[in-house]
């Protein structure tokens, strides 16, 4: 941490697969500006979906959750927070939509970034926007809440306001200087997450500003697709490469690999998804089975009927109905419960 992240570059080493992701990523971005282009309407549905998902799945891996249905209330702000769960997903509504719509004019620096943390709690009784007041570590619990064991002891509070600085410093003398951002921005993020800077709400913070630095590179991609669930549905892997990636972060000799693939592995799966939803209304209106065929198809977890409604907002309820229990029928699904709590299972190898 005492070099200019410039200087730091030069001792990372790329492979020929690191170089081929890379290149990956940028065809993907001129494939995605080429289907908005020809397809404009089609990004309309994405976007409103993207902001409901990333704002569940964002707060959900935190342990912040509301009850079905809610959040698209407090998304839309036709209901007020009930309570405090409720009360910091309005917050991550209002920075996520400040992100949106004006990131050109949000610039990485000190000011901005506790602006974001103090709207995350603006509506909770805790004030937001300032470092921690304590020193944190980041560590495994056992079931009944006790402390199994420290995993990472970030930052201390003193330190923290210097190592902040530093971040952004390094971050804009980076790109500045003309370095990749899709390997700059994955670092930085690596860097806010090993310092913790708050006391509570790091992981929403490294991902609204995952956002914004993409946004700044023109990787607007998480308008469309959200990343934060994609993060969610591999959360394992996530904590694992961010463990991994860690060790021996407080000298400088942590191995960025781990965390950096798994960060380009999110982006590249956002955009096959991406390609996917609007790629193919670019080639031609798909009919209304294979639609929902292709929703079920990016399924990970298990889901719920509304989740197919929201990605096929043209089919009626009746037709999703017919083709999931057809599927069903076919041993591709599997279901369990009744209603609108019935929960439906992929059976993966039937999908390859």
């Amino acid at each position: 941490m005492k070099s200019l992240l410039p200087a730091y570059l030069n001792r990372l080493s790329f492979n020929k697969e690191h170089i081929a992701t890379l290149r990956r990523i940028g065809e993907f971005k001129g494939k995605q500006e080429l289907f908005s282009q020809r397809s404009p309407e089609s990004l309309n549905n994405l976007k409103g979906l993207a902001a409901i998902e990333s704002t569940i799945s964002s707060n959900r891996i935190e342990g912040v959750i509301a009850e079905p249905g809610r959040v698209e209330e407090i998304m839309l702000k036709s209901s007020k927070p009930r309570n405090r769960d409720e009360q910091e997903i309005a917050g991550y509504r209002d920075a996520l939509e400040l992100i949106h719509d004006s990131w050109e004019n949000l610039n990485f620096n000190i000011t901005m970034i506790k602006q974001l943390h103090e709207m995350i709690f603006r509506y909770t009784p805790k004030d937001g926007g300032g470092w921690k007041a304590r020193d944190n570590f980041i560590g495994e619990f056992n079931p009944d809440g006790s402390l199994k064991r420290i995993i990472f002891t970030p930052t201390s509070k003193a330190d923290t306001p210097g190592a902040m600085k530093f971040l952004v410093e390094r971050y804009n003398a980076a790109i500045e200087a003309g370095h990749d951002p899709l390997v700059i921005i994955p670092l930085t993020i690596l860097d806010f997450l090993s310092i913790h800077p708050f006391d509570d709400g790091n992981g929403r913070m490294a991902r609204l500003l995952t956002l914004l630095l993409l946004y700044h590179s023109g990787y607007n991609i998480g308008r469309y697709i959200s990343l934060e669930r994609i993060i969610e549905e591999s959360k394992q892997t996530y904590y694992e490469v961010l463990n991994a990636s860690s060790q021996k972060w407080h000298g400088g000799e942590h191995d960025w690999i781990p965390w950096t693939t798994y960060f380009w592995g999110v982006i590249i799966r956002a955009y096959k998804e991406f390609e996917e939803r609007v790629g193919k209304a670019v080639e031609g209106p798909k009919s209304k089975t294979e639609q929902i065929e292709l929703a079920v198809k990016r399924k990970i977890k298990p889901f719920a009927f509304s989740e197919i409604q929201k990605e096929c907002p043209n089919v009626s309820k009746d037709m999703i109905r017919h083709v999931l229990r057809q599927l069903r029928d076919d041993n591709r699904l599997r279901s369990k419960g009744t209603g609108r709590g019935a929960k439906w299972f992929k059976i993966e190898e039937k999908w390859d």
